[in-house]
C-alpha cells in the first residue's frame, strides 16, 4: 500500500491544483474542464501503459510489432509436379484477401460483432460505457470489445508470458484492467497503421472457429466444404455466430443452439438492411447443412515422406530459426505424385500377395521364432509391456500384475488394419498384438541418380497404423552389400572378368557358405559370382581386398550408418537403411559421383522470397572406370539372382538398360532388391516389423520373390506411361578409351542361370552367412500402439 501511495502522490498534488482552479468558476466551465481533465487523464494513463512507466504495466506491443505482425500460418508442401500434397501446421491457418471472402460474411460479422466498426478509432466509447452500466445493473452484461480489440487480443495474446502485467498486475483486481488497457492501446495502433478493410481481413484470418480451423479460409472448408468466396448468407451467419462461443455454438456438436445463434445473426443482418424480410423468413427456417471435415497434419499424399522432410530440415530450421509449422512457408519437394501413386500401388499389390503367402505358410502356428526355429517365449508379452495400455494399467494397479494382465486379456472392440480397410473385432489387447505382429512390412523408395531427387517414398503399408518408417529403418542388407565389395575390387584394378574360386573358406572363426550349402569347387569370373551372388567368392574377396577398405568405399558411396569392420561385413552383417543403400547404388549409376538424397528442392517464405535451395554439389566417390564396370555387373544380375525382374521389364528391354541386385539376410528376416536404370533407380525392402517374424524357406522369403516384384511392378507401370518416356534410355557407351570390352564381356566364361527353375528349385539365392546371433532376433522396434 505504501508503494501505491508513493506512485499516486503526484496525482494527488495535481488534483489539489485542479480543485483550487475550479473554485469560484461558472458551472459550465467546471463541466468542460472536468471532461477535458478526464480526457487528458485517460491519454496520460494509456501513454503510461504503452511505455510501461516505472515497470507498472509490463511490456506492450510496439508500433514496429504491430506493423510487422505475423500470426502463425500453415506451411504448404508441394510436389515437383505442382500438386499440394499436405501441410505442416500447429494452427491450421491459410490467409485470404478481403476480395476472397463472400460479402455476406463481412456484413454478418460487422452487424453482429461491431456495428460502429467504420466510425470508431479502435475503441468504441459508447459501447464501453454501456457495458459498464450493464455490469452494474444486469446479470448478463454486453461485450464492449470492438473487432479491432479482438484482433489485438488474437495477434498478441496480452495474457501470455510474453506480455506481463507489471507491478500493478500483482494487485488484486488490477490485472484485468491492465490487460484491457493494453488491448485498447494496441487496437488504436492497428487503426493508425491499417485500413478498415485490412483490419477486417486480418481479423478473419486469425480468429479461431473451433475444430482446429483458424481463419475464415479453413473454417469455410471445414464446416461447409466451400471456399470463403462461396459462403452463402446462412453459412456465414453460422460461422459468425460461433465467434461468441466456438464450442457452445458449434453446428456439429450443438446443432440446435447453433441454429438459434445463426438466426440471431440473420436478425442483425435484417436490422441493418443486409437482408430483406423475405430472405430472413426463408433462411431462418432452413436446417444447417454441413459438409464437415477436419483437416489434419497427416492428411494428404506421401505421409511418410513428409515426416522425413521434418527430420531432414530440422538442423536447417534450427540454424535459421524457421518454424515449419507456423511460418507459412511454401515447401517444394522432389516427389512426383504420379510416380508416388505407382509406387504405392506396386507396394500394396505385392504385399497383399506376400501376406497371403505368409498367412498360408504359418497357418495357425506362431511365427515368432528364434534362429533355430524355436518359438520365442514371452514374445507377445514383451511387446505388450511397451504399449500405452500396459503403462496406463501399471500406473493404476502398480505391482498388482494379475489385475494388469486381466485387463490386457479382456475383450473389447478393437479397430485394426486390413488390406480392405480398417476392421473392428471384439478382441483383447493381447489378441490385437498377436494379430498385428503377423503382418509383413515393406519400404520402397525411388530416386533419380543424376539429380539425387527422391521421386517416390513408401515408408510402409499404412501410416495411421505403423508410424515407423521402413525407408530409414536400419536392417541387415544381405547380399545387396556386395556392391561395395566388388566396387572396391574394381577400385583395386580387378575387372568383371577376373576369376576367383567358389570353394569352402574359413576366415578366423567365421565359416561362410553359399545359400544352398554347396560349392562348385571351380573358378568363375567376378561377373558370374556377383550375378549368382556366390557368398564364398564375396567373403574371400572382402578379406583379400581389406574389409576396412570395403567399408571406406561404402561410406564414400553413401552409407552413413556405422559399419562393423569384421569379415562378415562383406555379406551384409551391419545394419543400413534402404535410403542410404539406394543412394549408394545411384552413385554407381551416376558414373561414380555421389551426392546426398534430395527431398526438398527449395523453400519460399510467406512473402514469396526464396530462403532455401538444395545444393546440387556432387563429388567423385569412386573412379569412372569402377562405376562403369559395376554398371555392367548390375546388368548381368538380371540373368542371375535377379532373373525374376525380366518378366516385368521384357517389353522395355529393347530401348532401356536394366540391372539390379537381390539380398536376403539371416533366416529370410530381411529381403531386398535394388533396381537400376540409367535415369531411375529404386529399392525395396520386405520383412517383419520384428526380426523374429519371417518365412522359413528361401523359396518364399528371398529378395527375388518378395522384394523384387515391387520394383518390377513399379518399372512396368512407369515405362508403360508415355509421360515418362524420357526414363527409357540405355547407359552411355564407355567414355574411357583405356577400358576395353574384354574387361567386362567374358564370353563363354559366363553361363546364365537356368530361369526355367521354379522359385522352390532355385538355389542361387544370396543369403548372408547363417551365423546365428540371437540378439538379431531380440532387437525390436518400439510398439506402435495399433489398438484404437
Amino acid at each position: 500500500m505504501k508503494l501505491i501511495s508513493i506512485i499516486f502522490y503526484p496525482l494527488r498534488l495535481l488534483w489539489r491544483g485542479f480543485a483550487w482552479f475550479f473554485r469560484r468558476r461558472p458551472w459550465y466551465v467546471k463541466i468542460l474542464s472536468s471532461l477535458l481533465m478526464l480526457v487528458v487523464a485517460i491519454v496520460l494513463y494509456l501513454g503510461a501503459v504503452d511505455i510501461d512507466l516505472f515497470g507498472l504495466f509490463g511490456r506492450s506491443p510496439s508500433m514496429l510489432d504491430v506493423r510487422n505482425t505475423r500470426p502463425p500460418q500453415a506451411s504448404e508442401i508441394y510436389s515437383d509436379d505442382g500438386v499440394m500434397i499436405g501441410k505442416f501446421f500447429s494452427e491450421n491457418r491459410t490467409p485470404v484477401t478481403y476480395k476472397d471472402v463472400s460479402p455476406a460474411f463481412w456484413q454478418a460479422l460487422i452487424d453482429t460483432e461491431d456495428e460502429r466498426f467504420y466510425s470508431h478509432p479502435g475503441v468504441d466509447i459508447p459501447s464501453l460505457f454501456a457495458a459498464m452500466k450493464d455490469y452494474v445493473v444486469k446479470d448478463d452484461p454486453r461485450g464492449a470489445s470492438t473487432l479491432t480489440q479482438q484482433l489485438a487480443k488474437n495477434l498478441f495474446r496480452m495474457r501470455s508470458d510474453d506480455y506481463s502485467t507489471g507491478l500493478l498486475g500483482r494487485v488484486p483486481g488490477m490485472r484485468m484492467l491492465v490487460v484491457k488497457s493494453k488491448e485498447w492501446v494496441t487496437a488504436m495502433k492497428l487503426e493508425w497503421n491499417f485500413s478498415k478493410e485490412e483490419i477486417l481481413t486480418m481479423y478473419a484470418n486469425t480468429v479461431d472457429f473451433g475444430s482446429n480451423a483458424y481463419g475464415i479460409n479453413t473454417a469455410s472448408k471445414t464446416y461447409f466444404g466451400v471456399a470463403p468466396s462461396e459462403l452463402k448468407p446462412e453459412q456465414a451467419a453460422v460461422l459468425v455466430g460461433m465467434l461468441k462461443a466456438t464450442t457452445t455454438y458449434n453446428p456439429r456438436l450443438h446443432p440446435e443452439q447453433s441454429m438459434q445463434r445463426r438466426n440471431v445473426v440473420l436478425q442483425n443482418m435484417l436490422a441493418h438492411g443486409h437482408l430483406t424480410q423475405q430472405q430472413y423468413d426463408t433462411l431462418s427456417v432452413k436446417p444447417i447443412e454441413l459438409d464437415y471435415r477436419v483437416e489434419k497434419v497427416y492428411d494428404g499424399l506421401a505421409t511418410y515422406f513428409r515426416e522425413a522432410i521434418v527430420d531432414e530440415m530440422r538442423p536447417w530450421c534450427r540454424s535459421r530459426r524457421v518454424d515449419l509449422y507456423a511460418d507459412g512457408l511454401k515447401i517444394y519437394t522432389t516427389i512426383d505424385t504420379r510416380l508416388q501413386q505407382y509406387a504405392e500401388e506396386a507396394a500394396r499389390e505385392q504385399m497383399r500377395q506376400v501376406q497371403a503367402s505368409f498367412n498360408s505358410h504359418w497357418a495357425q502356428t506362431t511365427p515368432w521364432r528364434d534362429a533355430i526355429g524355436r518359438e520365442i517365449p514371452n514374445f507377445i508379452e514383451n511387446i505388450a509391456q511397451r504399449t500405452d495400455r500396459f503403462k496406463e494399467l501399471q500406473k493404476r494397479f502398480g505391482e498388482q500384475t494379475d489385475s494388469i494382465w486381466h485387463y490386457m486379456n479382456e475383450r473389447h472392440p478393437v479397430k485394426v488394419f486390413s488390406y480392405d480397410g480398417p476392421v473392428e473385432y471384439n478382441m483383447s489387447t493381447m489378441d490385437s498384438i498377436r494379430y498385428m505382429v503377423r503382418f509383413m512390412h515393406c519400404g520402397f523408395v525411388v530416386m533419380e541418380p543424376d539429380t539425387r531427387y527422391v521421386r517416390a517414398w513408401v515408408g510402409d503399408l499404412d501410416f495411421d497404423t505403423w508410424k515407423y518408417d521402413k525407408v530409414t529403418a536400419l536392417r541387415q542388407p544381405g547380399s545387396t552389400f556386395k556392391l561395395f565389395v566388388y566396387t572396391e575390387a574394381m577400385q583395386q584394378g580387378l575387372t568383371p572378368c577376373t576369376t576367383r574360386s567358389d570353394s569352402y573358406v574359413s576366415i578366423g572363426d567365421w565359416h561362410p557358405h553359399n545359400a544352398d550349402g554347396t560349392v562348385s569347387d571351380s573358378y568363375m569370373t567376378l561377373r558370374v559370382a556377383f550375378a549368382r551372388s556366390i557368398n564364398t567368392v564375396a567373403a574371400k574377396l572382402g578379406n583379400e581386398l581389406g574389409i576396412d577398405r570395403v567399408a571406406n568405399t561404402a561410406r564414400k558411396m553413401g552409407i552413413k550408418s556405422h559399419l562393423e569392420e569384421v569379415p562378415s561385413l562383406a555379406l551384409g552383417a551391419s545394419d543400413v537403411s534402404l535410403l542410404e543403400l539406394l543412394n549408394s547404388y545411384a552413385t554407381v549409376v551416376n558414373d561414380g559421383r555421389m551426392g546426398p538424397p534430395v527431398l526438398v528442392s527449395r523453400i519460399l517464405d510467406r512473402d514469396g522470397n526464396e530462403i532455401y535451395r538444395a545444393s546440387n554439389e556432387q563429388e567423385q566417390a569412386i573412379s569412372y572406370r569402377s562405376a562403369f564396370l559395376m554398371q555392367q555387373m548390375l546388368m548381368a544380375c538380371i540373368h542371375g539372382t535377379s532373373w525374376n525382374l525380366r518378366q516385368y521389364i521384357a517389353p522395355f528391354m529393347g530401348d532401356t538398360d536394366f540391372g539390379g541386385k537381390t539380398g536376403t539376410s539371416n533366416n529370410h528376416s530381411d529381403a531386398w532388391f535394388m533396381g537400376v536404370t540409367p535415369h531411375l533407380v529404386c529399392g525395396a525392402w520386405v520383412g517383419g516389423e520384428y526380426r523374429a517374424i519371417h518365412f522359413r524357406t528361401g523359396a518364399l522369403g528371398q529378395g527375388n520373390v518378395t522384394a523384387l516384384p515391387i520394383c518390377g511392378l513399379f518399372f512396368r507401370k512407369v515405362f508403360s506411361d508415355d509421360r515418362f518416356s524420357y526414363y527409357r534410355v540405355k547407359f552411355k557407351p564407355c567414355q574411357d578409351a583405356s577400358i576395353s570390352s574384354n574387361q567386362w564381356l567374358c564370353g563363354a566364361g559366363y553361363t546364365p542361370v537356368d530361369t526355367t527353375l521354379s522359385p522352390g528349385e532355385y538355389h542361387f539365392d544370396d543369403e548372408e552367412d547363417e551365423e546365428e546371433q540371437q540378439d538379431y532376433y531380440d532387437e525390436t522396434p518400439e510398439a506402435d500402439g495399433n489398438e484404437e
